[in-house]
């Protein structure tokens, strides 16, 4: 009996050894992931999801345009057809008319370019990148001092991108007789050609219209050049229009004197013949 009661006590005592084992590995907690771990995998889900998301846009995933409905993929095609560059906003070449866009001047006033030129035969516009600056502010003076030459004959305008408040700072300041145009949007900018990065930028330029017409247009230059070259081009412009005036004067000069000669000699006709006539009637009273 006692015998086996020591092998049933080294029976249980066994049983729980074998069984140990297991229990501890049931009983370990799951490993934890270090934090350079979980943000190694974060930072690959990223990566991943950015490759999804730039697939999807490059190669017009079907699933993603569903997602976005047909309302919002209505838009993308409207998108797309917008992306395409239109006709107006084509930089402007030399004989082009001049672009029929509305401005407001440094008062707030809306400016009509179109109908400008229509009531003037020139237009001139310069373009600086930033009013109140040195550059700017020689290149505006410059326009200023030559304004009575270039005023009878021409309307002068200044554009850049600043605000209508920066531009009437600017135009008080310095004594500008013109008007200066705000083009934050650089629309116009656009269409003569004048963008610079960043978004805000000009290059400083300037263009002359006549007739409606783009006559000259210099991009890129110093301030002393534009004033010069500007002044330059609109007097010869002038002059050109005055000799055509005077070849059309020339022309109906020519014609009334044409007139007048021939008027003469029908009245040197006329006399001729009534003296003639007075003759024969002379003779027959002597008779």
């Amino acid at each position: 009996m006692a015998g086996l009661r020591r092998s049933s006590r080294l029976s249980s005592k066994e049983d729980p050894l074998k069984d140990k084992p297991e229990e501890s590995e049931a009983a370990l907690p799951p490993k934890k992931k270090s934090k350079k771990s979980d943000d190694k995998d974060e930072s690959l889900g990223e990566e991943e999801e950015e490759e999804e998301e730039e697939e999807a846009q490059s190669e017009g995933d079907s699933d993603f345009k569903e997602q976005e409905g047909e309302g919002e993929g209505e838009g993308e095609g409207e998108g797309e057809e917008e992306e395409e560059e239109p006709e107006e906003t084509r930089e402007l070449e030399e004989g082009d008319p001049i672009p029929d866009v509305v401005l407001k001047n440094q008062d707030g006033k809306e400016v009509s370019l179109k109908k400008v030129s229509d009531e003037q035969k020139i237009v001139v516009i310069f373009g600086y990148p930033k009013a109140s600056t040195p550059g700017c502010t020689r290149q505006a003076c410059g326009f200023r001092d030559n304004y009575q030459d270039l005023k009878e004959h021409a309307a002068v305008f200044g554009l850049s991108a600043d605000t209508v408040n920066a531009q009437k700072k600017f135009q008080e300041k310095q004594h500008l007789p013109f008007d200066l145009l705000s083009d934050p949007e650089r629309h116009l900018v656009g269409l003569l050609g004048a963008k610079k990065s960043p978004e805000s930028g000009i290059i400083r330029s300037h263009w002359v219209f006549a007739d409606g017409v783009l006559k000259h247009k210099r991009v890129k230059i110093s301030p002393e050049v534009s004033i010069e070259d500007g002044k330059k081009e609109v007097l010869e412009l002038v002059k050109q229009f005055d000799g055509e005036g005077e070849g059309v004067k020339s022309e109906e000069k020519r014609e009334d004197e044409k007139k007048g000669e021939d008027e003469g000699k029908e009245d040197g006709e006329k006399k001729g013949d009534d003296e003639k006539q007075e003759d024969k009637e002379e003779e027959g009273d002597k008779k």
